[in-house]
């Protein structure tokens, strides 16, 4: 089989696979002649175990980019082990500083079946819940003490410059921030109210609670100490610090 054939082939199943992961992903192939984005792929990739070692023998010559509204992405590869299928793995967000993968345990990659349907199942029950969480985690290395936030809980914290931010949340919590003045880094995924009219931040704040409330989704809102919320409610308590993670760094 030549390039063209296997870069037809990588193709057509990265589309397959974008279409059955759960949310909104598009996919792009990378054929051989694309050779500096193969090359700065090679850099991302998000790995220290099974994709980095088939990448130590087989440099990357093809590769398709999944990428999903939030900004995250994947690259699926050709696997060389003799078995059929393709590999699968997390690539590290470019507008992240170094410092921002320091404790960042790896989401490493996994080898998927040649079926995209039963693949899609497997990257979404293993390689996409380490992925976000690894992102959720380097993404709160970046700013003042935001929390990652989960499905069921939305961690807002305040900023140095009066802005509030919160980490990346679904797609139901995210609608309701953004319809409140909330706007989104497409980069980081980071929601951000600034605080240049305080009367609409204290507003946007006052609305975005009980709208996620009733929807099954709980809120907390972070002071720095010394920082008071303009004309705000009173806060919820607090969520406890979290937990150290991992101990490995981002392969570079």
């Amino acid at each position: 089989m030549d390039d063209h054939d296997t870069s037809e082939r990588l193709a057509s199943y990265a589309d397959l696979l974008a279409g059955e992961l759960p949310g909104a992903w598009a996919s792009t192939c990378h054929p051989p002649e694309d050779k500096d984005d193969l090359s700065e792929l090679t850099d991302r990739i998000w790995d220290l175990d099974l994709v980095a070692a088939s990448l130590a023998t087989h440099p990357l010559r093809q590769a398709a980019v999944l990428t999903r509204a939030d900004g995250a992405e994947l690259a699926v590869l050709d696997r060389y082990d003799g078995h059929d299928g393709f590999l699968v793995a997390a690539l590290a967000p470019r507008a992240l500083p170094d410092e921002a993968y320091r404790t960042v345990r790896e989401p490493d990659g996994i080898a998927v079946t040649d079926d995209p349907f039963v693949s899609a199942e497997q990257v979404a029950s293993d390689l996409l819940v380490r992925y976000d969480t690894a992102l959720a985690q380097a993404r709160h290395h970046t700013i003042g003490g935001v929390q990652p936030s989960q499905p069921d809980r939305v961690v807002m914290t305040w900023q140095p410059d009066g802005s509030v931010a919160t980490a990346p949340v679904g797609d139901t919590a995210g609608a309701v921030l953004v319809a409140n003045g909330f706007v989104q880094d497409q980069q980081t995924g980071i929601y951000r109210v600034n605080g240049d009219d305080t009367t609409t931040q204290a507003r946007a704040l006052r609305a975005v609670g009980p709208q996620l409330n009733a929807l099954g989704i709980s809120t907390a809102l972070q002071h720095p100490a010394g920082r008071t919320a303009p004309g705000t409610a009173p806060a919820t308590t607090p969520p406890s610090p979290a937990g150290t993670p991992g101990q490995a760094s981002r392969a570079r």
